[in-house]
């Protein structure tokens, strides 16, 4: 017999997303567009959080509204939580201290296990969307330490104002075909500039939807904060499998010949 328990309004929503205080367009593939995901995720807005106070300011003044936001998607259900700017790095302690449940603030995050998987002369090439404001410490607190930083090289967007100023801005419209051509080819000038990577992350959550536009232009594994939140639901949403299933499973009926 199964007993449910209760004690909460809604169910089967185990991974939260905070969401900043944004009003510029989202195609599908961004963190945003919730149809992105083949799961239902549970968003909290933390208001007042602008792309440009969290990006260009470090959301100074913004952290306990982050902290705030992420216990009420604790309490509301989420086994796990990410966020929707990987600027947000720079607060991972902070954040991660604030609840009892996994706390992801960026795909930077993916970095030093990307590193790891790669030779010891290999690189990992990081887009983001501003290069002027993502710094060691936002590395530092995801684990990328200095050693691990030498092998790191960023590319900003900034020049990619078909993306990068709605975005800062904070409205539309978004020309998805002309955004996704400079996106592309910041990776492609990255890549060629430098021969040693081995792999790209892309620390802003807006550009999963040209991932794979990327990945052609370059031939290289591409992790994004949507393959992360990927992940971080297969972790609190394990699969069971079927054993009866097994081809070579022993039932009374089906046993080995002597």
């Amino acid at each position: 017999m199964t007993m449910l328990v209760g004690g909460q309004p809604f169910y089967g929503l185990p991974v939260g997303i905070l969401l900043l205080d944004a009003r510029f367009p989202r195609p599908p593939g961004d963190i945003a567009f919730a149809e992105t995901f083949d799961f239902p995720v549970l968003y909290r807005v933390v208001g007042r959080a602008t792309p440009a106070r969290v990006v260009l300011d470090a959301a100074d003044g913004l952290v306990e509204a982050f902290c705030d936001a992420a216990r009420e998607l604790e309490a509301a259900g989420a086994r796990a939580i990410g966020t929707s700017c990987g600027m947000l790095a720079m607060h991972q302690h902070a954040l991660a201290a604030a609840v009892g449940v996994p706390f992801f603030t960026s795909s930077l995050i993916q970095v030093p296990t990307v590193l790891a998987a790669l030779g010891p002369g290999r690189k990992v090439g990081v887009l983001t969307i501003s290069a002027v404001t993502l710094t060691a410490d936002h590395f530092s607190a995801v684990g990328v330490d200095a050693a691990m930083l030498e092998r790191v090289v960023v590319a900003g967007l900034e020049q990619a104002d078909a993306l990068y100023r709605p975005i800062i801005d904070n409205r539309g419209p978004l020309d998805v075909a002309r955004a996704e051509a400079q996106v592309v080819r910041a990776a492609v000038e990255l890549v060629e500039a430098n021969p040693e990577i081995g792999a790209l992350v892309l620390e802003c959550t807006n550009l999963p939807p040209y991932a794979a536009a990327i990945q052609r232009a370059t031939g290289l594994p591409v992790w994004d904060a949507i393959g992360l939140i990927r992940w971080i639901h297969a972790a609190v949403r394990q699969r069971p499998y079927d054993r009866a299933a097994m081809p070579n499973v022993l039932t009374p009926e089906r046993t080995l010949a002597p």
